[in-house]
């Protein structure tokens, strides 16, 4: 995986704004709809909890989205979209991500061992996992592994301070993302979709 400097790389902004937006609107939503009110109490005691600001952001940065993305998206996916579509791709990650997540369910200490497996809050944690899949991939292919992180960064991070944790809250962020990965998709053209794989110089222009 490389980093390439491009002025697309400043794309990783925008879709940091649009990905912390679609929990935010969620929980507009959900509160608008007589579903828990939006919070920021545990918020602040998360932060505090990891040291103040500074802390807690770099720890949220570290914790999924730089260790897991460079994986994902900068390593599996360009090699997926050899061979198949946007969606494809983004759906069978969206497997093996939700799969990979599972250990998480059975550590205590973790908000998935909180949810628990067998719930409506593991049920949607783990559906989740799917358009954002899509969303970081469509990220990845428009600036980058940076876009990519930026948008697992956003979303983790405003659940996080928001405390998404109702399943009502969360079936909306599902919704939500849903909605505006399809969009995303919908609005630009598959360029791996009318060739049936791609060379290592087209896997290159994909990073």
């Amino acid at each position: 995986m490389r980093l390439r400097l491009r002025p697309r790389l400043f794309w990783a902004l925008p879709m940091l704004a649009l990905a912390s937006g679609t929990v935010l609107a969620a929980a507009l939503l959900a509160e608008f709809l007589g579903g828990p009110a939006m919070s920021l109490t545990e918020g602040r005691e998360l932060i505090a909890t990891a040291g103040g600001t500074v802390p807690f952001l770099i720890s949220m940065l570290i914790g999924g989205p730089l260790a897991e993305e460079p994986g994902w998206r900068g390593t599996a996916y360009p090699r997926l979209r050899a061979s198949m579509s946007r969606l494809s791709a983004g759906l069978l990650l969206g497997a093996a991500w939700a799969v990979w997540h599972l250990p998480l369910f059975f550590i205590n200490g973790t908000l998935q061992s909180e949810f628990g497996l067998v719930s409506w809050s593991g049920l949607l944690f783990t559906l989740s996992v799917f358009p954002m899949a899509l969303l970081t991939g469509y990220a990845y292919e428009l600036a980058g592994v940076a876009a990519s992180v930026a948008v697992h960064f956003g979303v983790n991070t405003t659940i996080a301070l928001l405390t998404v944790k109702a399943p009502a809250a969360q079936a909306l962020v599902l919704a939500v993302q849903i909605i505006v990965a399809a969009a995303l998709l919908a609005s630009s053209r598959d360029r791996g979709q009318d060739r049936p794989a791609l060379d290592h110089r087209d896997l290159a222009d994909l990073r």
